[in-house]
């Protein structure tokens, strides 16, 4: 098979993950696309400041791209490039990016602070989704 035609296909499904996995999050945690984020309504200039979504999104991608280069052609050696690529299709739609979309909104809705804050703090309401994050976390 042609290179380009596995990259687009890894596209196309990375994009439909996004389009139509991503929508069904939003709607299923509830999310308002008009609300604002704690950068608006706690900006002091500091800690918390709007930034632009080329700006999120650069430092987000960076952060999940940064070791793609070097695990992606060793983990390809040792299981194959078929495993490798549908564990970075499967596993990066629906673990990777699930798990970053979720810190991502438990921060929102607790002012903007971090995982371990809201664990440490218990600040998540009683019947949150949250609740089980501690559990999660401390179990390893």
């Amino acid at each position: 098979m042609n290179g380009l035609v596995i990259v687009l296909i890894a596209i196309v499904v990375l994009a439909a993950g996004y389009l139509f996995y991503g929508r069904w999050l939003a709607n299923k945690w509830g999310l308002d696309p008009k609300a604002k984020t704690p950068a608006f309504t706690h900006e002091d200039g500091q800690d918390y400041v709007p930034s632009s979504k080329l700006t999120v999104f650069a430092h987000q991608f960076s952060s999940i791209a940064g070791a793609g280069p070097v695990t992606g052609p060793i983990l390809a050696s040792v299981f194959g490039w078929v495993p490798v690529l549908l564990w970075l299709l499967i596993g990066g739609l629906f673990f990777g990016a699930v798990q970053d979309f979720g810190a991502l909104y438990a921060s929102v809705k607790n002012d903007g602070k971090s995982m371990g804050m809201i664990i440490e703090n218990g600040s998540w309401a009683p019947g949150d989704n949250f609740r089980s994050a501690k559990i999660h976390i401390h179990l390893p």
